[in-house]
């Protein structure tokens, strides 16, 4: 147990999670590579939690800042801001999102926070909609939201929230049926609820469920909540904290799987258009987005040297068609997992899109989540040098892959091979 990790404990909370038995100490990275305090070298296959989008040290992203650092680092809303003004105009644009406005924050947690602060206050309602299993930050309000046990430590709220079914594809009581019965068991749900309450303000959704490992309904069923939705005037929040940017590969924003019935009315982004720089924002339709009657600023929202990061990080990703490489190679990889789980007991299934991978682990021979194996393969990747994530629900365990999006062939195929290594080692 190394000095810092004393340290840690003895300033920093109890609840702080931390991951592995011998915590790690990351000090530098570049590409896809990082390295910790003794030297060590790992393939990151987890980019901070899905944060580095890109690349470590992305030597455009490092310019920028180093370059808006020598002007001025911040000087707050309630002066012009270039910087923040551009890449508001070029996510505004990306969005596809009519007469769509912006506003910056420093977290996801804050942008869910905002979305809520936004529909509750254009539908007059407190009561809010939201998935099984899903996660949408740590903040009062978004923990209220949060259909995960495991990641809400409080049952008071400022919401009503009531859970939908639909965002966990391969349990629960719909399961069993093919993707149409599925869709249309869900919007069954989903009408008989609303037949039960008070209008609600907003249905808020991840398109693929982040924390809760990796998980997704068919495409197009939040199109066909969307119409519902519609007849009551509900609003739709899609909350692409991960699930924006290209990561999904098949799509620029996680929303498009969902896009017959139009663009949601909100969305929520963060994690990877600063590649490590604290940004986060809401998307919605003028109308609603200017519905608030007080007035508000962000002190940290959108200052210069983070929106100098997003708008060069923004340039790469699209002058590198990222988007396409996360489909082409997350495919390849995909599918390399598949070949190693079939070979595998412990391992339920290999789901996802580009590079957002779950793969979920089970007690051999059950369909029982194993946390213990999780846990073992987490440790056993890291001693062959590679770092991954974990999630799940309350009856799940997965491991969570995600790379940035830069990530070559030869790398996918390293990560594999050391994840199939470390999955044999811990059943």
């Amino acid at each position: 147990m190394n000095d810092l990790y004393d340290r840690h404990r003895a300033v920093l909370p109890d609840w702080l999670s931390l991951y592995y038995e011998d915590p790690l100490e990351i000090t530098h990275g570049e590409g896809r590579y990082v390295w910790d305090a003794a030297g060590r070298r790992y393939l990151d296959f987890f980019g901070g939690i899905l944060t580095t989008m890109t690349a470590h040290a992305l030597p455009e992203v490092t310019k920028a800042v180093s370059e808006q650092a020598a002007r001025i680092v911040h000087s707050s809303t309630l002066y012009l801001n270039r910087p923040m003004v551009e890449l508001a105009e070029r996510i505004a644009q990306l969005s596809g999102i009519p007469d769509a406005r912006v506003f910056f924050t420093t977290s996801g947690t804050e942008a869910n926070d905002t979305a809520l602060l936004l529909a509750t206050a254009h539908r007059r309602s407190n009561t809010v909609l939201a998935m099984r299993n899903s996660y949408h930050g740590r903040s009062f309000s978004a923990i209220g939201i949060t259909g995960n046990r495991s990641w809400s430590p409080s049952s008071l709220s400022p919401l009503q929230t009531l859970y939908v079914h639909g965002g966990v594809r391969t349990r629960g009581p719909f399961a069993h049926l093919d993707d149409a019965g599925f869709v249309a068991a869900c919007v069954e749900d989903l009408r008989d609820l609303l037949g039960h309450t008070r209008p609600p303000a907003a249905l808020i959704a991840e398109p693929i469920q982040g924390v809760g490992g990796f998980t997704s309904p068919p495409d197009g069923l939040y199109a066909a909540f969307r119409e519902v939705l519609a007849e009551h005037g509900v609003l739709w929040i899609a909350d692409e904290v991960q699930t924006g940017w290209g990561r999904t590969g098949d799509h620029f924003w996680g929303w498009q799987a969902h896009g017959r019935s139009g663009p949601p009315d909100i969305v929520t982004f963060a994690k990877g258009i600063g590649n490590g720089m604290s940004i986060g924002g809401v998307i919605a339709r003028a109308e609603i987005m200017n519905c608030l009657d007080a007035h508000s600023i962000s002190t940290f929202g959108g200052t210069q040297i983070t929106m100098a990061a997003g708008l060069a990080n923004l340039d790469h990703l699209l002058d590198h068609d990222l988007q396409g490489n996360a489909r082409r190679v997350g495919g390849l990889l995909i599918e390399r997992l598949r070949a190693v789980a079939a070979r595998l007991p412990g391992v339920r299934e290999v789901r996802g899109r580009g590079l957002m991978i779950g793969v979920e682990l089970v007690r051999p021979g059950t369909d029982e989540a194993d946390p213990r194996a999780a846990a073992a393969v987490l440790e056993a990747a890291r001693e062959r040098g590679l770092l991954i994530g974990k999630g799940g629900g309350h009856a799940t365990s997965a491991l969570r892959i995600a790379p940035p999006l830069s990530l070559t062939v030869a790398e996918a195929e390293e990560g594999a091979a050391l994840l199939e290594d470390a999955l044999r080692a811990a059943y």
